[in-house]
């Protein structure tokens, strides 16, 4: 990483209201360059809490825009940090009201040219997205980064039609804590805890309202862009990491948006969900501040540069890599693609009856799928962060739980996109899942996980629907997986996992029975995309692409005590195993951040943990906990505030049971407590 010192321009850090046509005030910080003149405007919008828990990352990113001439903004969506409001769902209409009117209060502001644009990663990046939907007149442009099009099947809430168990629960509980959070008192003064309470003692927890809408409903539509993406008139550069769970959005949104001859950009690198210059495993990084500065200096200032002519995809091809939960590189190379879908992608057929199966087949070329529901112990985690427990260990174990499907590699080939499976299956039940993974096998006979998908059979014919299974009769289904940039070395083995169970990703469903798969009725479609000859116009264009170090201004002064000290933190992946009880536990700590001390005295300690249990054998026996532990304080103003958080669900056959429980404290006083308990019936899931 190189470290700015110096920019073109000077910049001072404002702290204001933004006002809302209904009296709400929203919180914001702008970074302003030191200029005589109205510049452009960049906005990021989120509940993330601008002065703590994004702090040091706005850091990296806004005082290198307000350096290069823009005003660039970060405010607390209303309900969050220190603005005002009662916290609402997320992608609200209410969100989404108040970002077009943050706009264009931003456009009429006498400091601002009257163009704006947007950036943002997850949540900012989706209402990035959304927000454009909606064309607010100044909005010119947006850089999304690690976002999604589609709120219902490409979230942290369902997966080929099935819940998430990892993700549903861990991120509904996350904005649990989020929400609960107090205003700081140095920016509100005694009002701190009247503003505190009343946010309190009116918002609701997310996971009821996400568990309520088990099928692709009008709830889920709202927001997601996919509906419509002629709607989208911003400029987009979309942005995302092989290793993050969103990154399909970047080959929907380049192969839609450039349909309708919009102007779109996409860059898939080699990166977990972090922005692409950021010190977090796996690298290499880029200059990616560089890369958007160029972006917004195009469409938000109208300065001549080659931004419209770079390919419509940048992206990575990964070479073979043995199994780790985290590298600091990875091996590789970029490649282009001047359309998508591209021409230069060879569809290619791999026929389950020729290849090499790990289990007992009938004399009609049948094998029985019947996986311990404790399969997915080797999944790593939903969300990568680019901490050390987070991506896949060794498949072996979770392979020898599943059927397996392996192919000699003879001939090195490279694959970039979605490889779709067509399986013929048959169950005795009226549901069931199933869920894949193509991996790459060394010769050493190590297991690595390429990519991977699901498919809820109840959903076979659209996310909107459950549609139970005919018992006992043959039925073909076709799912794809999550794209994937990956080298396959010739003497490797080519190998596909399929399971009817993979625990804490995908929450099992009752009364699923073993599912029959027809290996002559069954294929998998690789996008391979064939290595193009050296001296080749493909070879130039590909090795044509460049990107300079990674580079951000100097960091944010930030302590952490805990740093170093041996102890300090639990093992961020632990599994446990009870052999008499037949239950497997996996305790997962996210590793936010811990303790840490800013340069404007607060002192923020963050402590969270989530568990997972299951029976072997016994898929009503999921369940799931997390608890967070937060502590705000200022010593010079004498003040102190806590949260505990702790979020639960657990199921029978016909319904998920929620519990959401909040304390909070100002001091030692407790000012808030209550607990939120629902029953949801079992639908689609």
């Amino acid at each position: 990483m190189k470290y700015i010192e110096q920019f073109p321009f000077e910049h001072e850090v404002i702290e204001e209201w933004i006002p809302l046509s209904d009296g709400t005030k929203l919180w914001m910080k702008r970074w302003m360059p030191q200029t005589n003149h109205p510049v452009p405007a960049i906005l990021e919008y989120l509940p993330y809490r601008a002065g703590d828990w994004t702090a040091p990352r706005d850091y990296e990113r806004h005082p290198f825009y307000a350096g290069h001439g823009y005003a660039s903004i970060r405010v607390d969506i209303r309900g969050h940090g220190n603005s005002e409001g009662v916290p609402g769902d997320e992608y609200s209409p209410q969100e989404h009201a108040d970002g077009v009117e943050v706009i264009n209060w931003i456009a009429q502001q006498d400091w601002c040219t009257g163009n704006v644009g947007m950036f943002g990663i997850s949540w900012g990046g989706f209402n990035s997205l959304q927000l454009a939907a909606l064309h607010p007149e100044p909005l010119k442009a947006i850089v999304t980064t690690c976002s999604t099009d589609d709120r219902y099947d490409n979230d942290v809430h369902y997966l080929g039609g099935s819940m998430l168990g990892v993700d549903m629960h861990a991120w509904a509980a996350t904005m649990l804590a989020f929400e609960s959070r107090p205003l700081d008192k140095r920016v509100w003064g005694e009002k701190w805890r009247e503003k505190w309470e009343y946010r309190l003692n009116r918002m609701e927890p997310y996971i009821d309202t996400w568990l309520s809408h088990q099928r692709r409903d009008s709830y889920w539509e709202h927001g997601s862009v996919c509906e419509d993406y002629s709607q989208i008139n911003a400029a987009v550069m979309a942005v995302g990491g092989w290793y993050d769970p969103y990154r399909d959005t970047v080959l929907r949104l380049c192969e839609h948006l450039s349909a309708l001859d919009k102007n779109v950009k996409g860059l898939l690198g080699p990166w977990s969900h972090q922005y692409p210059d950021r010190d977090l495993r796996p690298g290499p990084h880029i200059d990616f501040l560089n890369e958007t500065l160029r972006w917004w200096d195009h469409w938000l200032k109208e300065k001549p540069n080659d931004v419209v002519n770079e390919p419509l995809l940048r992206t990575w091809i990964t070479d073979p890599i043995p199994p780790r939960s985290v590298y600091d590189e990875m091996p590789g190379r970029w490649v282009a693609e001047t359309s998508w879908p591209s021409p230069n992608i060879v569809p290619t057929t791999l026929n389950f009856e020729k290849g090499c199966i790990n289990t007992v087949k009938t004399n009609a070329g049948h094998v029985l799928v019947d996986s311990p529901h404790d399969t997915g112990q080797a999944a790593g985690r939903y969300f990568p962060f680019g901490n050390a427990a987070d991506l896949p260990v060794d498949q072996r174990a979770d392979d020898g739980r599943s059927v397996t499907v392996d192919f000699e590699v003879t001939e090195s080939f490279e694959i970039l996109g979605n490889a779709k499976l067509k399986m013929r299956v048959k169950t005795p039940a009226r549901r069931g899942q199933l869920y894949a993974r193509l991996n790459d096998v060394s010769p050493a006979g190590e297991s690595t996980l390429v990519t991977r998908g699901a498919l809820n059979l109840s959903s076979r014919e659209g996310r909107d629907k459950a549609v139970p299974m005919p018992t006992d009769e043959w039925v073909d289904v076709e799912f794809a997986m999550t794209g994937i940039g990956y080298h396959f070395a010739a003497g490797h083995v080519l190998r596909i996992a399929i399971s009817n169970a993979y625990w804490p990703w995908i929450w099992p469903q009752p009364d699923s029975g073993v599912i029959t798969l027809d290996l002559t009725g069954s294929h998998i479609e690789l996008p391979v995309r064939p290595i193009p000859a050296a001296g080749s116009e493909r070879a130039k264009l590909d090795a044509a692409i460049h990107f300079d170090e990674a580079a951000q201004p100097v960091p944010l002064d930030v302590k952490y005590p805990e740093a170093g000290l041996a102890g300090s933190r639990r093992p961020e992946r632990l599994i446990c195993t009870d052999v008499v009880a037949k239950t497997t536990l996996l305790q997962v700590d996210p590793a936010y951040g811990g303790t840490r001390i800013y340069p404007d005295g607060l002192h923020f300690d963050e402590d969270s943990v989530e568990r997972y249990w299951i029976q072997w054998d016994d898929p009503t026996t999921a369940r799931t906990e997390s608890q967070w532990r937060i502590k705000l304080e200022r010593p010079d103003l004498d003040w102190q505030a806590r949260v505990e958080a702790d979020t639960r669900i657990t199921c029978d056959d016909a319904n998920f049971y929620t519990e959401s429980d909040v304390k909070c404290y100002d001091g030692d006083e407790e000012i808030f407590a209550k607990v939120w308990k629902r029953t949801i019936p079992r639908e689609a899931s």
